[in-house]
């Protein structure tokens, strides 16, 4: 059954299972195509191709025998991407089989120096293979592209070319940059929320988390947001961005399945979800493009090289989405000008191979929780009580407090914080480290901006990118009261509401029309 090991991530699983349990629900009816991948049946009626009962049904044939599956209901089956979606999103029920693109050619005929064949025989570039961009008629560029095949991946580290302020990097990802002592490093702690912002957490952020705190230079504590566009409201961001804390990105849809976001997305779908947000969030809530400098990929499912071509090409600074196995010491963050100084997660994560210089990873390291290991906070063990919280939550801070000073990253949904135990627990975790004079709570863009200028703890009451002279011009404060914007989606075929102190759009901003133009 080597076949299997080709077949689309998202339904790998789910295939073993299938072929494990339920063997016996075969289908003797349809046609075999053995072909390592699922498809629909060939001789299907021509007038139900377009219905959703024939459309969610899928089929994959192995050794002569064929074995029938059928998507969730609401859900169509995607020939071309291997996968169920939505019935917006698919568009090939009329194709049986997808079409198996052939890896480039192992053979070289007349290709001149530095240029490598498609299938076809066509000589490119050796650059243009597995840089995340379909170059070869038959696509064949982008097949096989593991770190192990990539023809161009980033080197090891150089330190002795790769230097601040643009390039940092270590062997093995632990050094402090600047060569700094750990004594005078600050212990720099982010804070990072992922989702929409709106009434059901705007408490929590408006009076719960930040306005009891301050750093050691006597500016509030500062958060990062990453913000996707559903249900956020645009005054409610334009609020925290006016009181200093950072909006970043997480995509127009946060869509499903996960691994569409590691596997299927183009580069022209990544700049869509990405830059299409960065234009609403700058449209409707008039944080400027030049301050959305980071992005994070929903459910961690890191792109590949597109996401990080896209990135380079588009003027994102930094990803915080690539997730480190568990160490100690911990890492610090990199920029992608080498090789990544860590293996890829078992979390369907989807690295970079090539160079992307000075754009940065602000890696996640992982917590470490009663015998498991977690890169959100909320993905922690459920069953853990307040007081156990507040136990791990300490314990990791002086995993880094205490070796490399690594900033330490918690990195939440705000619906971890319902549950009051667990909201004190934290508020009682600040209240005990902030009580050190070298500890700081920054968004992840100032932490960047520290390593890019490392500076010992003496200076940094005067260090400027970690002030709170947040000046903004008049057209660019929140208004006293947002306008309640009722417009329709053609997409979810219902009124919509939106928030905003400006004019309100036309209709629902979406993929494509993030303006929401008529």
């Amino acid at each position: 059954m080597a076949f299997l090991q080709s077949a689309h991530s998202a339904f790998f699983a789910a295939t073993l299972y299938f072929l494990t349990h339920v063997a016996t629900t075969t289908s003797q009816q349809v046609k075999c195509l053995e072909n390592g991948r699922f498809y629909r049946d060939p001789d299907r009626p021509p007038h139900k191709i377009w219905t959703s009962t024939e459309c969610s049904k899928y089929f994959l044939c192995l050794e002569g025998e064929v074995f029938d599956f059928r998507c969730s209901t609401g859900l169509l089956f995607d020939v071309h991407r291997q996968i169920c979606d939505f019935k917006l999103n698919v568009d090939n029920c009329d194709i049986t089989s997808e079409t198996i693109t052939p890896a480039s050619s192992l053979n070289k005929p007349k290709c001149s120096k530095n240029q490598q064949p498609c299938r076809d025989g066509t000589c490119l570039p050796q650059y243009y293979f597995c840089d995340g961009s379909v170059d070869c008629i038959d696509g064949s560029d982008e097949r096989h592209c593991d770190p192990n095949h990539d023809p161009n991946p980033a080197l090891p580290c150089n330190q002795s070319t790769c230097v601040l302020p643009n390039c940092f990097c270590s062997s093995d990802g632990t050094q402090i940059p600047g060569n700094l002592l750990p004594s005078e490093t600050p212990q720099m702690i982010t804070l990072t929320f992922d989702g929409a912002i709106n009434s059901d957490n705007w408490e929590l952020f408006d009076t719960m988390l930040f306005n009891h705190w301050k750093n050691p230079n006597g500016c509030s504590i500062r958060a990062t947001f990453f913000v996707n566009h559903g249900l956020n409201n645009y005054y409610h961001t334009q609020k925290l961005w006016n009181q200093g804390h950072e909006i970043a990105v997480h995509s127009i849809t946060h869509r499903a399945p996960e691994e569409w976001w590691s596997h299927n997305a183009t580069i022209e779908e990544w700049f869509d979800e990405m830059v299409g947000q960065a234009n609403i969030i700058n449209k409707f809530s008039k944080v400027r493009l030049s301050d959305i400098k980071g992005l994070r990929v929903p459910f961690l499912q890191v792109g590949w090289n597109r996401q990080f071509l896209m990135m380079k090409e588009f003027g994102f600074v930094y990803d915080n989405s690539i997730v480190a196995p568990f160490s100690n010491p911990p890492l610090w963050p990199y920029t992608l000008d080498h090789k990544i100084p860590h293996e890829c997660t078992s979390f369907k994560q989807n690295c970079p191979t090539r160079s992307y210089p000075a754009v940065w990873e602000m890696v996640l390291n992982q917590l470490e929780a009663d015998g498991y290991s977690c890169a959100m906070v909320d993905s922690c063990p459920s069953n853990l009580s307040g007081d156990d919280i507040y136990r791990i939550l300490i314990h990791n801070f002086k995993r880094h407090y205490l070796t490399n000073r690594a900033p330490f990253g918690l990195h939440f949904h705000s619906s971890w914080f319902k549950k009051q135990e667990y909201l004190d627990a934290f508020q009682d975790f600040i209240a005990e480290v902030s009580q050190q004079p070298d500890v700081w709570f920054v968004t992840s863009w100032q932490a960047i901006s520290w390593m890019k200028d490392p500076t010992p703890i003496g200076r940094l009451n005067s260090f400027k990118a970690w002030n709170c002279d947040n000046v903004f011009d008049q057209s660019e404060v929140a208004c006293a009261v947002p306008n309640m914007c009722k417009v329709h989606s053609r997409i979810f075929n219902q009124d919509r509401y939106l928030y905003t102190c400006f004019q309100c759009p036309k209709v629902f901003p979406w993929i494509r029309n993030e303006f929401g133009v008529d």
